[in-house]
């Protein structure tokens, strides 16, 4: 497949990594050996984005939803969560990439955390790719977190109670407040929802569905998907 046009590629680039569990059930593995799998495609989609230089990638890793899961699955995902970041960080620092993540990570469990936080400090002065993991995240939440933080600015009288909230202020308390607005959205799997995702970051997002279960997810998909969103016409409300 040809390589995107450069001045065609999006921005920032939105996935929802779904269909773990059903590639590991059409196999007869358990979940565990799914979202283990689905970790080896998020390794390989990482460095397809480098490659293809796209500059802003956010990950649908852990919602605020999932943790309704069986305990034994939510506790297997934070193992596998534990063992990406460990053995990720060497390859991120030598390849410039910066983790950041989106989402409220008190609740992880504190390994979990220390982890994500450390590798988050280390690679911050990486260039090439920013890798955006949104874990415990869910976007209706941080919405609210942005509107209750600005309530309590003006409540600590930081701000005028009476003056109107703009579209950049209240951008500022986003979790993605430095990594601006979805361009493409990709979800794998065969659903065609957002799932409580960016969802003020996908207001203008171009949305793209595929069948293709997340583990199975490659190269080739994510070309197919970046030549799709070529060829489309973003007119954000106005005429051609």
């Amino acid at each position: 497949m040809t390589q995107p046009s450069s001045s065609h590629l999006p921005d920032h680039v939105a996935i929802i990594l779904d269909g773990n569990g059903r590639w590991a059930k059409k196999r007869g593995l358990s979940r565990s050996e799914g979202h283990r799998a689905g970790g080896e495609a998020l390794d390989r989609l990482l460095d397809t984005a480098l490659e293809i230089k796209i500059p802003i990638i956010s990950m649908y890793a852990f919602s605020t939803e999932n943790w309704k899961r069986p305990a034994r699955e939510v506790s297997a995902l934070w193992k596998l969560m534990l063992e990406f970041f460990r053995d990720r960080l060497e390859k991120s620092l030598q390849k410039g990439i910066r983790v950041v993540a989106s989402g409220d990570l008190s609740r992880l469990p504190a390994k979990n955390r220390r982890i994500i936080e450390s590798v988050i400090e280390k690679t911050k002065k990486g260039r090439n790719l920013t890798a955006n993991f949104c874990v415990n995240y869910g976007s209706q939440d941080e919405i609210l977190r942005a509107v209750n933080r600005i309530i309590q600015e003006a409540a600590a009288g930081n701000r005028s109670k009476t003056k109107p909230v703009t579209r950049k202020e209240f951008e500022k308390h986003l979790y993605t407040a430095q990594l601006g607005p979805v361009d493409l959205l990709v979800r794998p799997g065969g659903e065609k929802r957002i799932s409580n995702f960016l969802l003020w970051q996908c207001a203008y997002a171009e949305m793209y569905f595929t069948d293709v279960l997340w583990p199975d997810f490659d190269e080739t998909c994510l070309r197919e998907a970046l030549d799709w969103y070529r060829k489309r016409e973003r007119r954000f409300g106005a005429l051609e």
